[in-house]
């Protein structure tokens, strides 16, 4: 049907049912048989009827808006990281007809102050917030406030909250020790600053796999830079410039990685072939780096979706600490590692792909 939105009080008439029942209805109320529910839904879907979101949401006094607070990166704009995060996390609330909300803050003041004044406001029935700090005081604040959340991360504790995760620790540990399998020992770690909890597990897996290893941990192999592709260029130039430059290199994050290969290029020498190069997240625009990035894969667009289902829950009643979930990255090689090469060999692009 076309045209003016059938309103709710015409779908009664037409139904011949009163406007609670048929609300009832829609809302799928167990007051109403079965019938009555198909029979109504049905009417609504033929003669186009839509809810009206403010008028329910006035109704029964929960906002239905989620805020997804950006994380205070200076390119997080443009970070694909985002973008697939905010997808799955949309589809999540789809389902339910709840709104998405993203707020960004310059500063941690900024960003204390904006919290407090969505959730008074009574704008927001609940907050996602990302990459949280070790000891974060956004999370305090939150608890404070009694407002429902969910965190992309942990902190250094994280017992009394919902969170999802990616092991960090253990993806550093597989991708040094796939390294080590090639003939490497020359290992270097390109990371963030660590007030980051996330930055701080992923150097802990590093470090521990290298001692694993039997290796000793070379403190100029360990870089910390700001977390950007410029940040990861840096960085690998240090390394590159070192009297005994590594062979072989992991980065915190693909976005890291893309400067790490940007400085071995720019040394006239070729990423997999004469040094190797792990990313981290597993963003789509890998496939498309020089040469395409391996990395250790996390599905973005999937930790949104749990996200949001996770405080929707917590939203309807359940306990924040029964929604903690912690996952496994996977390695997804493409052409950035390779066997480690003696300092004498000279290989040429197409002996590097037919090692693929």
């Amino acid at each position: 049907m076309s045209g003016k939105p059938v309103s709710l009080k015409v779908l009664a008439a037409h139904l011949g049912l009163t406007v609670g029942t048929v609300s009832r209805a829609l809302n799928g109320y167990k007051d109403i048989n079965r019938d009555t529910r198909d029979r109504v839904q049905r009417a609504a879907d033929e003669l186009g009827y839509r809810p009206n979101q403010n008028a329910r949401r006035l109704s029964i006094g929960v906002p239905e808006t989620i805020c997804y607070l950006m994380p205070r990166y200076s390119s997080s704009l443009a970070q694909p990281f985002v973008a697939q995060l905010l997808q799955g996390l949309g589809e999540a609330l789809s389902k339910r007809n709840w709104d998405l909300l993203v707020s960004h803050a310059e500063s941690s003041k900024d960003e204390l102050a904006q919290i407090d004044r969505l959730v008074r406001s009574g704008r927001v029935g609940g907050l996602v917030i990302s990459r949280p700090l070790k000891n974060d005081p956004r999370i305090r604040l939150i608890q404070d406030l009694k407002c429902p959340f969910v965190v992309h991360g942990r902190t250094g504790s994280c017992d009394d909250y919902a969170w999802y995760d990616v092991d960090g620790d253990a993806a550093f540990v597989e991708a040094v020790n796939h390294l080590v399998s090639l003939g490497h020992s020359d290992v270097a770690f390109v990371g963030a600053p660590l007030q980051h909890q996330f930055a701080q597990d992923r150097l802990n897996g590093y470090q521990r796999a290298v001692v694993d290893n039997g290796l000793s941990v070379n403190p100029e192999y360990v870089q910390i830079t700001d977390f950007s592709d410029e940040g990861g260029e840096i960085a690998t130039n240090m390394l590159l410039d070192l009297p005994s430059p590594p062979t072989a290199i992991v980065c915190v994050s693909d976005m890291v990685a893309l400067g790490a290969m940007a400085a071995i290029r720019g040394r006239g020498l070729v990423p997999g072939r004469d040094i190797s190069v792990i990313g981290y997240d597993g963003l789509k625009f890998g496939t498309h780096s020089n040469p395409p990035l391996s990395t250790m894969a996390q599905p973005q667009a999937h930790a949104g979706r749990r996200l949001g289902d996770m405080l929707l829950s917590i939203i309807d009643g359940d306990d924040p600490k029964k929604h903690q979930e912690l996952q496994r990255a996977h390695l997804l090689r493409r052409q950035s590692d390779g066997p480690m090469q003696p300092a004498s060999a000279e290989n040429t692009v197409s002996e590097r792909e037919e090692l693929q």
